[in-house]
Order: structure tokens, then C-alpha cells, then sequence
């Protein structure tokens, strides 16, 4: 999915004081920067962007603009600035540790200064930098446009010294995206057009979440298991009764199910943060989890049994070292499965499951899949036809190599410059940003005063 309406600068957030001072950035690119402004080098470059993948679905590119309108530009006295900036870090630090230690560290009242001095720090540090944001002329893809290996995404045109330092954020920005993005539409392909949901949280450290449920979300995914995933899109996290929820009431999944029911879609008021897309204020389609117990058949009946119509769904998690009890109890009539998968969630098990749930007058609970699932594998249950109704899929969408961007200078003063191997590549596809838009009228007036 092509988004054509860019994501606002400040929905990303970004750690402004430590972009600005180079402390996120590979050393050699902020020791660039500084060795640009001593010798006040103002040469203007063309940087262009490409990436390595075949066919990919590019995301990143309003990210790497956020990056760009916060930490393009220069502090007016480097030597000053740094040393606020070693001040804020300190300040930083003693300020989060004091606060991990409440109520033991001195309560509230002696947090309040730390916080104080954190907030001093960064608006001394602001009246310094001196932004060149809008001295850039970007062209750029759009995040869901796709890319050929080799082909330009992004052309950056303006100072260099002013942006030298922000090689690392945005090519990470992109790399991180884009591996997410065409991983969840090779998966969405596979599918078949039956949803995708994305379990992906486990797979990364938190702090990608957020860029990680939307690159899944442009790439095809119609949901996302936390909050923070949905965040740039304006969705919420999705999501079952878990194995954890199902060991408390001691592996019981139907009571398990039944206290998800009533705590939170018959009990709870202003649950609107757990509403999910396509479900109504208030409510959570209740799919309960049906392998604790290995038997999913059975597990599976005397939930729908408890909950009726109430019961939306049961998903299917089998670990792959694992043989489900109805697989065993075919194996035994049968005299065996020969050339049959028998562990895991298999083809087979779901369409036994199938059958029970429909003989037993079940046929409004939907199956989901998940546990192992990647583009091939769900490929294969497509093309034999297994009644899955949603896919459920982590690490195979945040998992990956090759996705690498890299970034050259191609033009310097308008001039070829390039390394052997890298120089120029226009790309028609490429739309001029639109600073002013981008940012609303209001900053734009405000920058330019």
C-alpha cells in the first residue's frame, strides 16, 4: 500500500538533543560534521540513496524526513553546545535514576529539579542550533513504493556539513522498514487476501515497535499486537488469550476464556485502548488459544460449548516439536499418516479442526494460525486449500538480510563526484517534498521568522 500522505516530523518523537550532537551517529559521520564547520566548508552535494534488495517495498522515507527536519543544521558555538550536551547527558541519567527509584529516592518533590535541570539543558541547547532544514531540496519515494536492487529512493540536496552526521539514523530508518514492509507483502501475497496479523513485538526491542507495526502495516498486515505498533496509523494492538492467562487458571483454557470475556468485553467500561479495527467500541472479539493442553480438538469444543456465539475464534499455536492428540488419535486408527507432517500445525490438524467445529454447530468460530508460519509455509496451505481463516505471524516479517541502503555523494557544486561504481541514477518515480506541507503552515511561517 502506497501512502501518499506523508507522516507529520513530530510523530516520530525523535531524541532531537541527541541526533543534533551526534550521539546516535556512526563516529567517523559526526567527526565529518565537525571537521566540515572547523574548516567552514559549505559545498553543496547531492546524497543519493539506494538500496540492495530486489523488488522492495520501501518504507522509511517520512522517518528519514523527520530525521532531516530535526537534526539539519549547525550549533552556533560547537565548543559550548558540547559541553551542554555532556551536561544534559549526565543530567539525563541521574534525573531517570532517581525516578526508577521512587518512592525510595526522595519522592516527587526531589525529582522535580532533576527534571527541571534536564528541561534547561535542552532549551539552552535549542537556542543554539541554528536549523537548515529548509535549505534542503529532498525528492523521495513514498513509503510503500517499491524499489528495484540498485535503484535510487531518495536524493538529498543541500549542505553537507549541515546533514553529514545523519547518514546512520536514516539509513537505519530505511533499512529497518523496508525489511519489515516487503517481508509482511510477500507474507499478505501468500495469504491469499486472507488477513495477516503481525506478532512480531517478541522478535525486536521495544524501541521499534512503533516503525515496525507500520512498515507491517503498509506491506499488507490489517493488524498488530501492541498499541505502540498501531501508533503512526492510528490503530490498536490485537490479540488472544495467551498460554500465560491459561497456566493461571491451571491450564483450564475454557475458564480462562470465560474471565476474557467477562473482565474485559462484559465488565470492563472505557476499554476504548483495546478496541481493535473492525470490532466495535468497547468490544474484543474473544480468540482463545487452544493448545495448552495439546488437544486442540477437544480444547477447542468445550470453549465454544461455554461461549456460544460470543466466541470468535480459536487460534492455533501447536508447537512445532509437538504432535496434537487428534493427530495421535488418526496415527492410531489409521495405522499411521505416511508422508504426512505430523508436528506442528499441520494441514491435517486444522482441517480435523474444521470438521469438529462445524459438526458440532461451530461454524461461526473462525481459525487462526500462527507458530512457525512464513511466506512459504502459508503458500502451501493456501495451494492445498486448509480452512485457516488469519494468519499469524512474527519473526518471518521483522527477520531478514539485505535490505541494507546506502547513501553516496554523487554530486558536489553540481559536479560528478561519485565513487566508481555509484554515481548518479535518476529516478522519475522520485516526488520533490514539500517542506512547507510537510511541516503546516504554521512552522513554516515560524522558521522563516
Amino acid at each position: 500500500m502506497i501512502v501518499r500522505e506523508r507522516l507529520r516530523p513530530e510523530t516520530f518523537r525523535l531524541p532531537v538533543e541527541k541526533i543534533r550532537a551526534g550521539y546516535k551517529s556512526d563516529i567517523y559521520f559526526a567527526r565529518t560534521k565537525l571537521i566540515l564547520e572547523q574548516d567552514r566548508r559549505r559545498d553543496r552535494v547531492t546524497m543519493q540513496v539506494f538500496q540492495k534488495h530486489p523488488n522492495a517495498v520501501i518504507v522509511g522515507t517520512d522517518h528519514t524526513l523527520a530525521i532531516l527536519r530535526t537534526g539539519t543544521g549547525r550549533y552556533q558555538d560547537r565548543k559550548r553546545s558540547d559541553a551542554l550536551f555532556a551536561r544534559y547527558l549526565e543530567a539525563e541519567r541521574r534525573a531517570y535514576a532517581h525516578w526508577a527509584a521512587l518512592p525510595a529516592s526522595g519522592g516527587w518533590d526531589a525529582y522535580a529539579p532533576l527534571a527541571r535541570e534536564v528541561f534547561e539543558l535542552s532549551h539552552e541547547l535549542a537556542t543554539l542550533w541554528e536549523p537548515g532544514w529548509r535549505d534542503l531540496a529532498v525528492r523521495s519515494l513514498f513509503d510503500g513504493e517499491t524499489a528495484e536492487q540498485g535503484g535510487s529512493v531518495m536524493h538529498i540536496e543541500g549542505e553537507y556539513a549541515s546533514f553529514a552526521h545523519l547518514e546512520t539514523l536514516y539509513l537505519g530508518a530505511l533499512a529497518d522498514g523496508s525489511r519489515v514492509a516487503t517481508n509482511t507483502r510477500d507474507v499478505v501475497a501468500a495469504a491469499n487476501g486472507k488477513p495477516v496479523i503481525m506478532f512480531g513485538a517478541r522478535h525486536q526491542a521495544h524501541e521499534a515497535q512503533a516503525g515496525a507495526g507500520y512498515a507491517a502495516y503498509v506491506g499488507g498486515a490489517i493488524g498488530v499486537s501492541t498499541d505502540e505498533q498501531g501508533e503512526w496509523w492510528g490503530s490498536t494492538g490485537l490479540g488472544t488469550v495467551p498460554h500465560a492467562l491459561i497456566a493461571v487458571y491451571a491450564g483450564d483454557t475454557t475458564v480462562a476464556t470465560l474471565k476474557f470475556d467477562e473482565y474485559i468485553n462484559r465488565t470492563t467500561e472505557a476499554i476504548g485502548h483495546l478496541t481493535a479495527p473492525g470490532t466495535s467500541e468497547g468490544h474484543v472479539n474473544v480468540t482463545s488459544l487452544v493448545d495448552f493442553q495439546n488437544d486442540v480438538v477437544n480444547t477447542s469444543l468445550g470453549v465454544a460449548h461455554a461461549l456460544g456465539q460470543r466466541l470468535w475464534g480459536v487460534r492455533v499455536d501447536t508447537s512445532e516439536s509437538l504432535i496434537d492428540k487428534s493427530i495421535l488419535r488418526e496415527i492410531e486408527q489409521s495405522g499411521g499418516m505416511a508422508g504426512e507432517e505430523i508436528r506442528g500445525v499441520t494441514p491435517r490438524l486444522i482441517e480435523i479442526l474444521r470438521g469438529a467445529l462445524d459438526a458440532a454447530g461451530y461454524g461461526h468460530v473462525r481459525i487462526v494460525a500462527s507458530g512457525g508460519f512464513d511466506g512459504l509455509k502459508i503458500a502451501r496451505f493456501e495451494r492445498l486449500g486448509v480452512p485457516v481463516d488469519v494468519y499469524g505471524v512474527g519473526s518471518a516479517l521483522v527477520h531478514g538480510s539485505g535490505f541494507d541502503h546506502t547513501a553516496d555523494i554523487v554530486r558536489l557544486d553540481g559536479r560528478e563526484v561519485a565513487k566508481v561504481g555509484r554515481g548518479y541514477r535518476d529516478n522519475p518515480r522520485m516526488h520533490a517534498v514539500d517542506w512547507r506541507a510537510l511541516v503546516g503552515e504554521r512552522e513554516w511561517v515560524r522558521s522563516i521568522s
